[in-house]
C-alpha cells in the first residue's frame, strides 16, 4: 500500500499595507470623530502594548491584499498559478456576502482551479491547513494556494460614548490589515522529511458570544450601530477571551502543547501584549523562541501566524530542517495546534 503524501509547506508570504497608524493617530481619530469620551494621552498603548497597525487605503479589499500575498508565495516557490489544484480563501474579513471572496481572489490571480472559503474567524487559516493536509494526503489535491486578507481597520469603532465603550472596544483599537499565503504540496512523508507533521484542534463554543462582530448576519442584517458593526469584547474586561480559553486547552492538547514547546520556534495569535505574556506563562512557553509581532504589527486576525513565520525567517531564526509550533485561537472559542517541519 502506498504511504500517503505529506503537505509541504513550499512557501509563506505575508504583505503588510505601507500606511502605519499609531496609537496616537487612532486617539486623535476618536477625537476628530466627535466621541464624547476620548481616552487620555497614552492610554491605548498602556493598555496594549501595541505601538501601531497596518491600515490599507481607501478601497483596498480584502481580495487585493490576500492576492498581493498569493503572488509573493507563488513567486518565492517558483509555481505558476496554472499549477495550483485547489485555492482556499481563509480570513475574518470578506469581500461580501456573496459569493465568496475566494472567486474574487482566483479571478484577480487568473486562477481556474476549485475555489472555496475557510472562514473561523482567526483561525481561518490554520483550519484551511486542515482542509489542504486533508485533501492533498488522500491525494485529492496536489498544490494547495491558502490566501488571507484582512481589513480588521473596518471593525475600529471611532465614535466612543463612555470609558466602558472604550474597553469593550479595546480589541479593535489592535487589529491590523494585512494579507498572507501559504503554499503546500504534496511531498514523500519519510522520519525526516519536512512537511505538516501534525494538526489537533478543539472548541469550546458556548463561549460563541464573548467576542463579536454581530453586524452583516442574519441576527442584525441592515444595522449600522457601532454596538453591531465594530469588534465589541462581551465578556469579562478584565480578562481576554483567549486568556480564558487556556485551562480548556490545555485540557484538550496538552500532548501536543509538549511538543510545541519543544518547537525551535512558536507562533501563536496575538492580540496585545498582556495577552501575549500571560500566554507565555500560563502555557510554560520558552520566551526566546517566541516572537511578540503583536506590539509593531498589531493584531492581524488569520494573517498573524504566517506573518511571524515570515519575520523568523527574516531573522535567520529558523532554517530548513526545523519544526516550527503555530497556536492559533480564535473567537467563538476555537483553539488549534499545527507542527510543520520546514
Amino acid at each position: 500500500m502506498l504511504e500517503a503524501p505529506r503537505a509541504r509547506l513550499t512557501a509563506v508570504a505575508v504583505h503588510l499595507p505601507p500606511r502605519y497608524r499609531t496609537m496616537e493617530d487612532i486617539r486623535a481619530g476618536i477625537a476628530a470623530a466627535g466621541s464624547p469620551y476620548v481616552p487620555p494621552p497614552g492610554m491605548l498603548e498602556d493598555v496594549t502594548g501595541v505601538r501601531g497597525v497596518h491600515a490599507c487605503e481607501e478601497g483596498v479589499c480584502a481580495s487585493d491584499l490576500a492576492v498581493a500575498a498569493a503572488r509573493k508565495a507563488l513567486d518565492d516557490a517558483g509555481t505558476t498559478i496554472d499549477q495550483v489544484d485547489l485555492l482556499l480563501f481563509a480570513a475574518t474579513s470578506l469581500d461580501m456576502i456573496e459569493p465568496s471572496t475566494s472567486h474574487i481572489v482566483a479571478a484577480k490571480l487568473g486562477a481556474t482551479c476549485p475555489v472555496f472559503d475557510v472562514k473561523n474567524a482567526c483561525n481561518s487559516v490554520l483550519n484551511a491547513m486542515e482542509v489542504a493536509e486533508a485533501f492533498i494526503a488522500t491525494r485529492r489535491y496536489r498544490t494547495v494556494l491558502i490566501a488571507c486578507g484582512e481589513v480588521g481597520s473596518m471593525v475600529t469603532r471611532w465614535h466612543v460614548p463612555d470609558h466602558e465603550a472604550l474597553m469593550r472596544a479595546m480589541p479593535g483599537y489592535t487589529v491590523s490589515d494585512a494579507g498572507a499565503a501559504l503554499l503546500l504540496t504534496a511531498g514523500p512523508a519519510g522520519d525526516s522529511d519536512p512537511g505538516v507533521l501534525s494538526l489537533r484542534f478543539a472548541a469550546d463554543s458556548t463561549a460563541w458570544n464573548a467576542c463579536t462582530v454581530s453586524g452583516g448576519g442574519s441576527m442584525h442584517p441592515r444595522s449600522l450601530d457601532d454596538e453591531h458593526v465594530t469588534l465589541r469584547l462581551n465578556g469579562n474586561l478584565l480578562r481576554t477571551t483567549a486568556v480564558e480559553g487556556l485551562t480548556f486547552l490545555q485540557q484538550a492538547a496538552e500532548r501536543e502543547l509538549e511538543a510545541l514547546r519543544s518547537s525551535q520556534f512558536i507562533a501563536f495569535h496575538q492580540i496585545g501584549m498582556p495577552q501575549y505574556q500571560e500566554m507565555v506563562d500560563k502555557l510554560s512557553l520558552p520566551a526566546d523562541r517566541c516572537m511578540p509581532a503583536v506590539a509593531e504589527h498589531g493584531n492581524c486576525a488569520a494573517a498573524s501566524l504566517p506573518l511571524q513565520l515570515v519575520r523568523a525567517r527574516e531573522a535567520d531564526r529558523v532554517e530548513p530542517g526545523d519544526t516550527v509550533a503555530m497556536l492559533g485561537l480564535a473567537s467563538g472559542m476555537s483553539f488549534g495546534l499545527a507542527l510543520v517541519r520546514l
